[in-house]
Parts: structure tokens; sequence; C-alpha cells
């Protein structure tokens, strides 16, 4: 099944760190209010909603055989598919979603959270990605002990789709 962000959002004990819960455990993010503090600002936006109704992972593809299990990308080895990556939506149910501008920091990286275009579609990396260049707005980052909740989450059952060209993992409902 899909995987809610339900309860939604919450603040975890640290500073500058929020929690996505899961079906598959709590993801704690540290945020980077210095390199994206619109992202950064709309994430404490969603905090005070107490709930995320409409956001969700929706597609979720490993690392197979492309990155190892550091995220280091396996020499002459294809860049995707999979992308090793989580992708899903922080626009709520019934709440208008105002875009998002490019933000300072765009090196994705393993356990790299950012948005995807303008938003509200994001993504948490699974390994390095230094081939994406600057096509992201990196905001947060996973903490290094709850990779393994996000390696646990794009196993989850799946169906494959073809978008644009290129197979992707859909997560089941």
């Amino acid at each position: 099944c899909h995987v809610d962000l339900r309860p939604g959002l919450r603040e975890i004990i640290t500073e500058g760190i929020v929690g996505l819960e899961t079906s598959a455990g709590t993801l704690r993010i540290q945020l980077l209010p210095d390199c994206a503090p619109h992202s950064v600002d709309y994430f404490i936006e969603l905090l005070r909603l107490h709930n995320c109704a409409g956001c969700r992972f929706y597609r979720a593809e490993g690392r197979g055989h492309l990155w190892d299990a550091k995220g280091d990308h396996v020499k002459n080895a294809a860049f995707g598919p999979p992308y090793a990556l989580l992708q899903g939506t922080l626009e709520v149910d019934g709440v208008a979603f105002k875009e998002m501008p490019k933000e300072g920091c765009s090196t994705v990286r393993r356990g790299s959270v950012a948005w995807i275009g303008s938003g509200p579609e994001f993504l948490i990396s699974l390994a390095d990605h230094a081939e994406w260049r600057d096509a992201y707005t990196v905001f947060g980052s996973v903490v290094p002990e709850d990779m393994a909740i996000a390696e646990e989450m794009s196993m989850l059952p799946a169906s494959t789709d073809v978008w644009s060209g290129v197979t992707v993992r859909l997560l089941k409902d």
C-alpha cells in the first residue's frame, strides 16, 4: 500500500528536525533553513496544521545494482532506472500550494529531501545523484539512523508504469 504521512508531520525533540510519520516508521528530517528558507518555512506551516491529509509517498525505487549500500554509484553502471528514490507530495487536501522558488542547495546526496520542480512533489534520495546537478532544491536531509526506514519503504509492494518513456515503480494502494 502507499505510505500516508498521517497523522502527519510532527515536531521531534531536537530543534530543526521534523518527523514524517509513515506506516513504515518515522523518518526524521533535518531541515536546512540556511539553504532553503522558503521551503523550510512551508514545512513549519505544515507543522502548524497538525495534519497533512493528502500528503503521501506514491513512488518507490530501490538502488538496484546501480548504487552501493552507501549510495555511491557503481562504476560503469547506468544512472537508472531504478533511480534510488522515494517520491511523494506535500500538497495538503483543501490548501492551495504556493510554488516554491529555486533555492541555494541543489546537490542531491543519499538522504537528501528535495522539491521536484517547484513542488509540491518531493523526493528522498537513496543514493548520491551528482548527475542531477542543479535540477532540485534540497531543503532537508533524512538523519542517517532513519535511512533504513527509507530503504524499507523502497521495497514495499508496487506496480510499474511508464512515465515519458521511463519505467517507474508505484506503491500499491
